[in-house]
């Protein structure tokens, strides 16, 4: 008599699993209601941001399996299995939607790759894809830097249960009036922002220098608004959304407070009010600012703010350079670069937003903005929200070294140069 108590898993012919694990995937196939790590992951990933460094992740997408095996999530473990002895750490989660995470550290990318291939010519060998993964890559598996690619695991996962639960609408919600937003606020002083706070990478496409410039840092507006706030819409009204951010400066400078170390070794960029610069909340958190980030932090103004408070404008950047901030102005377009003299207002990068509009620009005012880019000696440039390979080839042509965007990340996350994706982009 078998003792699993049930049929052997499928498969088994090219996977081998112990007789425990057997018993293991036999079990949770027959129960209704199987155990997730969902919830686990969520706590550990917001909990661990001081270790986000050196931390990567490997997605396999099951989910995506025309022809799903119920022991599919338990055979991927087994076959990982054989990392975990080489693996300074290695831990493995079931998603809900039948896909495995596994978060490591201390291995070398080649062997992981090996690995990860290995499991999808298990499974593509008995059936085929049903489409992309939601990183938009037709694979089984996905591998990718962890501090890089923060935001997206937590909304992949809090979608998944979003849609799971039936909580998941695409309403239009009202704008968040004075109350909630009073309501708000003094939530936000007792709220811990850790889990909000994200980063992602300013990469430097020309040649010679380190290929990061630095990383900014960011709070999740949409993830705040669905913890903190969820019947309303902060950015709705303009005037209460800029009296809400420069609140938020507050409580990110609070956070910061706290320690960089997940940042360590990084230039890091950070959004902020002119205002918020000259408040006590921002002096506190340049005294409490680690000796080795001094000269090694960005302030990002946003193009709106330095039109309406120019003279404030002035003195933030006298005070950053006393204090060895550098200056960044966000929300650019080809317009405000051709009218602005970026060096005059002392500006140490400029922040232009990339649109599919700016393909078809006129060839004479085209010129006009390129010469523009080319003839600022201090200002650097970076073409920002650089969604395709396009962007990045648009920002090569224009002379702009700098980008960012989630077509930048992408290629990052496959652990590629994006100077060399950009040069077989050109070739092709």
């Amino acid at each position: 008599m078998s003792r699993f108590g049930g049929r052997p898993p499928i498969g088994r012919d090219r996977v081998r699993l112990s007789t425990t694990e057997k018993q293991a995937a036999v079990a949770a196939a027959k129960d209704q209601k199987p155990d997730f790590d969902n919830d686990k992951l969520l706590n550990l990933l917001r909990s661990a941001k001081s270790e986000l460094q050196g931390m990567r992740l490997i997605h396999m997408h099951l989910s995506l399996l025309k022809d799903r095996d119920p022991t599919s999530q338990m055979m991927v473990r087994s076959i990982i299995q054989e990392l975990a002895s080489k693996a300074s750490y290695l831990q493995s989660f079931n998603i809900s939607n039948g896909d495995v995470i596994i978060l490591y550290k201390g291995l070398k990318l080649t062997g992981v790759t090996d690995v990860c291939q290995t499991v999808e010519q298990v499974f593509l060998s008995k059936t085929t894809l049903t489409g992309p993964n939601p990183y938009k890559e037709y694979s089984l598996y996905s591998i990718m830097e962890l501090a890089l690619n923060f935001i997206n695991v937590i909304r992949f996962i809090e979608e998944l249960q979003a849609h799971e639960t039936g909580s998941h609408t695409t309403e239009t919600k009202p704008p968040i009036p004075l109350e909630e937003l009073g309501k708000l606020e003094r939530s936000m002083q007792m709220f811990d922002l850790s889990p909000f706070l994200f980063n992602q990478g300013i990469a430097n496409i020309g040649t010679g220098d380190a290929e990061m410039e630095y990383f900014e840092l960011y709070i999740s507006i949409k993830l705040l608004q669905e913890r903190l706030c969820p019947d309303y819409d902060i950015t709705a009204n303009k005037w209460l959304f800029n009296y809400f951010t420069a609140n938020l400066d507050q409580s990110v400078l609070r956070a910061l407070n706290h320690g960089l170390s997940f940042m360590r070794g990084r230039r890091i960029g950070i959004n902020i009010n002119l205002s918020t610069v000259i408040s006590t909340g921002f002096v506190k958190f340049d005294e409490r600012l680690p000796i080795d980030f001094r000269g090694q932090v960005v302030l990002e103004v946003s193009k709106g703010d330095l039109i309406e408070n120019l003279s404030l404008f002035n003195e933030v950047v006298e005070f950053a350079q006393d204090r060895r901030y550098q200056i960044a102005v966000d929300g650019l377009n080809p317009f405000w670069v051709t009218n602005f003299d970026l060096e005059y207002l002392n500006a140490d990068y400029a922040k232009i937003f990339w649109s599919n509009d700016m393909l078809e620009m006129d060839p004479s005012f085209e010129k006009y903005f390129r010469d523009r880019i080319a003839e600022q000696d201090r200002c650097k440039f970076i073409l920002a929200r650089c969604d395709s390979v396009t962007s990045l080839v648009y920002a090569h042509k224009m002379g702009i070294n700098l980008v960012q965007g989630r077509a930048v990340d992408n290629i990052m996350r496959k652990g590629v140069s994006v100077r060399e994706a950009i040069a077989h982009a050109k070739v092709d």
